[in-house]
């Protein structure tokens, strides 16, 4: 087989499920709200240093406290963010974190009604004015974006192609490129939400060290 035989049926088998890194985990990627609010507290916290799944815990942790948007998480009260926080796992410094999980969704609330699709509106889906507008958000960094829009170009085609750090060290480790445009190369022009999947699973892989799986 060649080699480009080759990535093209490792690329199947990893987009072939169908789901990017948060639908992996449990987590709904639709255009709404509710469910984009959420992949951005998730992607603030698979930022932080630790185990991936306690960022993941965490993260189903607010919206199973009912805390399913920005606007409900913005009336939660500091000391039960930090309760939450703690049971999900989370360790470090917890107050400051339930204080930037808090400040964001208030923000969401206060510049977009609570609503992330505004803020694509606002930047009239310009990739690079809709990053400026995400990292403007209190606890968005260059690598929360990262990772928020490698779960959002599946929705948002235009900020494609994205790559996560985890995924392009995945993507040079299994020979299948170097860099976004590279993934987007195999995934196929124009196929922004395959895309997606194919950068959630190969950050997947990075995380869970399941390389050998692949040579199966």
């Amino acid at each position: 087989m060649s080699r480009t035989e080759d990535k093209k049926r490792l690329v199947r088998r990893l987009a072939g499920g169908g789901r990017g890194f948060a639908e992996q985990y449990g987590f709904r990627v639709t255009n709404n709200p509710s469910s984009l609010f959420q992949i951005l507290c998730l992607a603030v916290l698979l930022a932080r240093r630790g185990d991936f799944r306690r960022a993941v815990d965490s993260a189903h942790a607010l919206p199973a406290q009912g805390w399913d948007s920005a606007a409900r998480l913005a009336r939660s009260l500091h000391a039960d963010r930090v309760r939450v926080l703690r049971e999900g796992g989370q360790r470090g410094d917890v107050d400051a974190l339930a204080d930037t999980l808090g400040d964001l969704a208030r923000s969401v609330v206060e510049q977009y009604r609570g609503d992330l699709r505004r803020l694509r509106a606002v930047a009239h889906h310009d990739p690079a004015r809709e990053r400026e507008l995400l990292t403007a958000l209190p606890g968005v960094d260059a690598a929360v974006a990262d990772l928020f829009l490698r779960e959002a170009q599946a929705l948002w085609r235009e900020v494609a192609p994205v790559a996560d750090r985890r995924a392009l060290v995945a993507a040079r480790r299994l020979g299948l490129g170097r860099s976004a445009d590279d993934l987007a190369g195999l995934a196929g022009s124009g196929e922004s939400e395959r895309l997606a999947w194919l950068v959630g699973s190969l950050a997947r892989v990075d995380l869970e060290k399941s390389y050998a799986e692949l040579s199966t």
